[in-house]
Formats: structure tokens, C-alpha cells, sequence
């Protein structure tokens, strides 16, 4: 019995790194709709983010199946229960993502490539996003602590927007609208490196019983 359930937790790591790729693809997918104005990327964002959503639908699935299966010991349990809430936070990287296209129509008349610091924040955000995943998945903690540092350099990235933005209307390079879009755009990368801190402090519950 206990094989089969090593079995199910595997499969159940093989789904998180599945979801945590289209959550990378998502973050990439966004920027470029907006730094690159490709026609067709923000209805790939949205494929990216139904994936996402099949993804935490399958993953709940096998977890309650998990634990209703077996008699799960406490390292099991807190195992179990971290992957329930990081989908969670996942899922909301996708929704982030999404956000972020819809607000390519109007950034990308900006023209904004090479003027702003977007596409470093979502490399940043895609790094962190990974690298909390895969340290669940490795139990690493100290991988999950860099994860949680790594979050400085989003922060600074997103303060850097805000100033060239400022930059932009100044030099008449860029409207107070889109502007306001491009603050938002940063933002959602700004939360979305927040909710990669996240998944690395689960990491940190399920392999320690402390969250934080």
C-alpha cells in the first residue's frame, strides 16, 4: 500500500512541475504581448492559463484521493496540505498573467521594448516561480530560501518601472494612461513574485511544520 502511495505523490510532483511550466510559459507569454505587440499572444496567455486551472483541478483530485485512501503520516500530511495551498497560489500566478495581457493592447502601441525594466521583472518572476516548485519537489529549503530573497529583486525592479514611467511621461515618450497600465502591468509581476514566496514557505511548512 505504501508503494501505491508513493506512487500517487510522485504523479502528484510530475502534475506540480506540469503546472508550474505553464505558469512560467503564462509569465513569458505576458510580457512578450505587451514588450514584443505579437498579435495572437494574449489568447496563448489564456491557453497557458487554462492549463493552470486543469492542472489544480487534477492535483486537488489527487490529493483528496490521497488522503482518503491512506492513513497518511504527519510528514505526509503537512506534504499534502502544502501542494493543496500552493496550487492555490499558482493558480493565482496564471490569473496575473492573464491580467497582464489584457493590458497589452494598450502598452503595446507604447512601444515600450528597451524603455522599461517588464521583461527583467517577468524573468525574475519565471525564475522564482520555478525555483519554488522545483524545491518542493526536492524538499529543498535552502532552495526555497533563495526563493524568498529573490523577491528583493523583484521589489527593486518594480520601484525602477515606477521611476522610469515617470521618466517616459516627462519626456512625452508615454500618456498618463498608459502609464497607470504600465504601473499595473509591474504590479501583477510584483505579486506574482509574492505568491512564489509563498510556495517556497510551503516548501518550508511541509518539510519543517513551519510556515515562514
Amino acid at each position: 500500500m505504501r508503494s501505491e502511495f508513493d506512487r500517487d505523490l510522485h504523479t502528484m510532483h510530475k502534475e506540480l512541475m506540469g503546472m508550474g511550466a505553464s505558469c512560467e510559459r503564462a509569465i513569458a507569454l505576458a510580457v512578450s504581448s505587451i514588450t514584443d505587440s505579437k498579435p495572437g499572444l494574449k489568447d496563448e496567455v489564456q491557453a497557458a492559463e487554462e492549463d493552470i486551472d486543469r492542472a489544480e483541478r487534477n492535483i486537488e483530485a489527487l490529493c483528496m484521493r490521497l488522503l482518503l485512501r491512506q492513513q497518511p503520516v504527519a510528514t505526509d500530511l503537512r506534504n499534502i496540505s502544502a501542494a493543496l495551498k500552493m496550487i492555490s497560489d499558482l493558480e493565482r500566478v496564471g490569473d496575473y498573467a492573464v491580467d497582464i495581457a489584457e493590458l497589452s493592447p494598450y502598452l503595446a502601441k507604447a512601444q515600450l521594448s528597451g524603455k522599461v525594466h517588464l521583461s527583467e521583472m517577468a524573468l525574475a518572476a519565471v525564475d522564482m516561480v520555478k525555483q519554488s516548485v522545483q524545491a518542493f519537489v526536492d524538499g529543498d529549503i535552502q532552495l526555497a530560501a533563495r526563493v524568498k530573497e529573490s523577491d528583493d529583486r523583484v521589489d527593486e525592479l518594480f520601484d525602477r518601472v515606477k521611476t522610469e514611467a515617470v521618466a517616459l511621461i516627462r519626456d512625452g515618450a508615454l500618456d498618463a494612461h498608459a502609464a497607470l497600465d504600465l504601473g499595473m502591468a509591474a504590479k501583477y509581476f510584483e505579486r506574482i513574485g509574492d505568491h512564489a514566496v509563498n510556495v517556497a514557505e510551503w516548501v518550508m511548512y511541509a518539510q519543517t511544520g513551519e510556515k515562514g
